[in-house]
């Protein structure tokens, strides 16, 4: 318990942790929490407080650890950068990030990492992580990583934005077995890819309709892969993390349970949980992204097993282009959505609606991402952990996003025109506030994340 004036204290919140939901008071001292408590803040510790925070009700929840962004930074930053994306995050109560290999450089080296995370201390709002990227060539490099550093390494079985592909059977055992740390799959069979391409080329040239994007980049196409990849994780042992699963039929490669006992793990995406492929023809290109957007019933199949413990975790693969880059069909348009911003907004309103609870809400976007990279001290409201935090109004007024609402460079959301449930008020990043009722302080609070693979 604090003994000074020097502390915050946040007070009459519903506290949503570790499978739990409960009134009570948080104080947090420097950086990190201090205690945890349910019930009322004695009048004394109100009144001692350097900074008090009535929730008045609200949620407060963990900040969300996205452990699937895109940043663009270094290479691509006419789409974003960590400063512009970082403050996006925050502002969607996400409050640490780990980032895709796939820039310009590639991250494929130990020193394309650590420029990276020597970029993000001087810009980002956010906490952050990276992934080293496999290639054919690099195992080298992989096997010599510090993976206290680094988050994981990110295999492409299919190309995507970076066209950094892994076809090598030999590497990609090599990777499997030897490798001490997880790795994080795109899973989508290129010769499938190809095959389909070609097929949709002969008949439509170039201009194929955006609505045969998921036939191009198909269900056999995901399912295929995946099968590959989980197949060769339990040949070898190797820790495996398939992202942004797409369809139902590749849950059957899944297991329910804790996270913390399994081996080969699951993500998907706000994106694959809202959308669907009816809507091609409202939004077009705005929601192509890769994996492909499915059917009605791959969209209903990953909410159930969200709810179920097959999915593990929610991230957004946050892909940000520009709007022009957008622009043509399943051929021309880049594929990729910005989402960090609105992600966990999202999923708290679906919790309201009752789509989800708002304990599953936490467990997917906050917890087992701690527990997935084994991250040091964060993803909890726990006494002697950093007070990452978001304060989120689940009962606000609805409201419409709208594209002068987004951080994000690119400055366009798939999500404009839709209705939420659910704001965030105020997010700290290491005992900060960063974002309060919609101003952002944009000085760098966020750390680099800590890893402890070997645990």
């Amino acid at each position: 318990m604090a003994t000074d004036t020097d502390y915050t204290l946040i007070y009459n919140a519903r506290i949503v942790n570790e499978g739990s939901t409960f009134t009570g008071y948080v104080v947090i001292k420097g950086e990190m929490i201090d205690s945890v408590e349910p019930g009322d803040a004695p009048a004394s510790l109100i009144e001692g407080a350097a900074v008090r925070i009535d929730a008045d009700g609200r949620l407060l929840l963990p900040g969300a650890i996205d452990e699937h962004v895109h940043f663009r930074d270094p290479g691509l930053t006419r789409k974003a950068d960590m400063a512009t994306e970082s403050r996006a995050a925050v502002a969607g109560g996400v409050t640490s990030f780990i980032d895709m290999p796939n820039t310009v450089p590639a991250t494929v080296t130990r020193e394309a990492v650590e420029d990276k995370i020597k970029r993000a201390q001087q810009v980002s709002c956010a906490n952050y992580g990276f992934f080293i990227g496999a290639t054919n060539s690099n195992l080298d490099e992989l096997l010599a990583a510090d993976y206290t550093r680094i988050a994981g390494v990110k295999l492409f079985l299919g190309s995507s934005t970076g066209n950094m592909l892994v076809d090598s059977e030999s590497t990609i055992s090599r990777i499997f077995s030897e490798v001490p740390a997880l790795i994080a799959v795109h899973a989508e069979d290129e010769s499938i890819i190809s095959a389909n391409r070609k097929t949709f080329g002969e008949e439509y040239g170039e201009d194929v309709p955006v609505n045969f994007h998921p036939a191009i980049r198909s269900r056999k196409a995901c399912v295929e892969a995946t099968r590959r990849a989980v197949e060769g994780a339990k040949k070898y042992g190797a820790r495996l993390h398939v992202l942004h699963i797409s369809t139902a039929d590749e849950l059957q490669f899944f297991t329910a349970g804790p996270v913390e006992n399994k081996k080969i793990t699951a993500e998907t995406c706000p994106q694959y949980l809202l959308f669907c492929d009816e809507l091609y023809p409202k939004f077009g290109a705005r929601i192509k992204c890769n994996p492909a957007i499915k059917r009605a019933a791959d969209r209903d199949a990953l909410r159930k097993a969200v709810a179920d413990g097959v999915i593990d975790v929610i991230a957004t693969d946050h892909a940000p282009h520009l709007e022009s880059e957008k622009e043509g069909g399943a051929l021309k348009a880049v594929s990729g959505m910005p989402m960090v911003q609105f992600s966990l907004p999202v999923m708290v309103s679906l919790a309201v609606e009752g789509t989800f609870t708002i304990e599953q809400v936490v467990e997917k976007m906050c917890h087992n991402p701690a527990r997935l990279f084994r991250i040091d001290r964060r993803g909890f409201i726990r006494p002697g952990y950093y007070a990452d935090l978001a304060l989120v109004d689940d009962r606000c007024e609805p409201y419409t996003i709208t594209s002068d609402m987004v951080l994000s460079k690119c400055a366009w959301t798939p999500l404009e025109g839709a209705p939420l449930g659910a704001r965030v008020d105020i997010t700290w990043v290491n005992g900060k506030q960063v974002w309060r009722y919609g101003v952002l302080f944009s000085s760098p609070a966020g750390k680099p994340l800590k890893f402890n693979h070997n645990l």
